[in-house]
């Protein structure tokens, strides 16, 4: 019988089927053991989002994440709506000593977002983005992207350093340390972090920041995770945009050698609003590449510049040359 599965536990054989409780199999720091359908149904209850079991429909939409080769199967999913179900969720998994994993993008290439015979905590429902324009700040839920995120920030020409693909999550990359474009002028993603909300395993809701539980604040700051379940996140917000130079400059791999030793020496002067970052690849099948260097080894600089674009075409100009 796989982890996942219901299974019928008769009680008596005396009783009417009537009696019989479904059971479902968890995985606990102790080994495996049955939990009640009572006690499932009583977090289902809790909770204003979504309660998934393996014969749910939508299960397997909602184990699946970006990284394919992840094929891990929990026992429950817990796609939460606010930071009341997170709380609930964390007191039924506390309670009946459940392995509990955390999902927010779901981008993590590991796979630390689900776990087989667990309870899944699913923060992907939770994707607000609220911006505050006078005091430049974004409060943003743990589900969001940075597609979601840079929709709402970029109404307003705001933003801060938050990776460099659209996919990725907010939380994790946060969580982690975080950086991208942005990163050479106003540093890394946790340097703009001014507060969390967050769950701690005792099912208690508090705030972190330089000045409320600093320690937790400078935990999570880079700390990676089992800290706590941060249900909010408050960035300082920088002026940028909405129209940005950027783009890509191709070289053949032949030349990398000479391209990177001139790179080299460039970097060492370029203004802080430039970034430049070298991807040394195969030759992705692109429309702007010639059919016959597609699958070919390239030297790729990726260029980024926050000002201006008649400076910045100036400022690359040596690249190109």
């Amino acid at each position: 019988m796989a982890i996942c599965e219901l299974s019928e536990t008769v009680l008596s054989r005396e009783k009417p089927p009537s009696s019989r409780i479904r059971n479902l199999q968890v995985v606990t720091s102790r080994g495996r053991f049955d939990i009640t359908e009572t006690a499932v149904k009583e977090l289902k209850g809790n909770i204003r989002g979504e309660l998934l079991t393996s014969d749910s429909p939508g299960y397997d939409k909602g184990r699946t994440i970006w990284n394919a080769m992840i094929d891990k199967r929990p026992a429950l999913i817990a796609r939460c709506a606010g930071a009341a179900d997170v709380i609930h969720a964390v007191d039924f998994a506390r309670k009946n000593d459940l392995l509990v994993s955390i999902r927010g993008g779901g981008h993590n290439i590991a796979g630390n977002a689900v776990c087989d015979g667990g309870l899944v905590i699913d923060l992907s429902p939770m994707k607000s983005v609220r911006v505050d324009l006078k005091e430049r700040r974004a409060f943003v839920e743990p589900g969001a992207t940075l597609a979601d995120f840079d929709h709402d920030a970029q109404v307003f020409g705001l933003a801060t350093p938050l990776g460099i693909n659209s996919t990725t999550g907010v939380a994790g990359l946060t969580l982690g340390g975080g950086f991208g474009w942005l990163s050479r002028k106003y540093g890394m993603s946790v340097d703009n972090l001014v507060s969390a909300d967050v769950v701690t395993a005792d099912g208690k809701l508090v705030r972190a920041s330089a000045s409320e539980n600093p320690d937790l604040f400078w935990g999570i700051r880079g700390g990676g995770g089992n800290f706590g379940i941060v249900t909010s996140f408050e960035f300082q917000l920088h002026p940028v945009g909405p129209t940005v130079f950027s783009g890509l400059i191709v070289f053949p791999f032949d030349e990398a050698k000479t391209v990177l030793k001139k790179y080299r020496e460039f970097v060492e002067h370029m203004p802080d609003d430039l970034s430049i970052w070298v991807v040394l690849r195969k030759a992705p099948p692109l429309p702007f590449l010639p059919a016959e260097v597609h699958g070919k080894e390239i030297v790729v600089f990726a260029i980024f510049y926050a000002g201006d674009a008649a400076k910045g075409e100036k400022l690359i100009a040596p690249i190109r040359s």
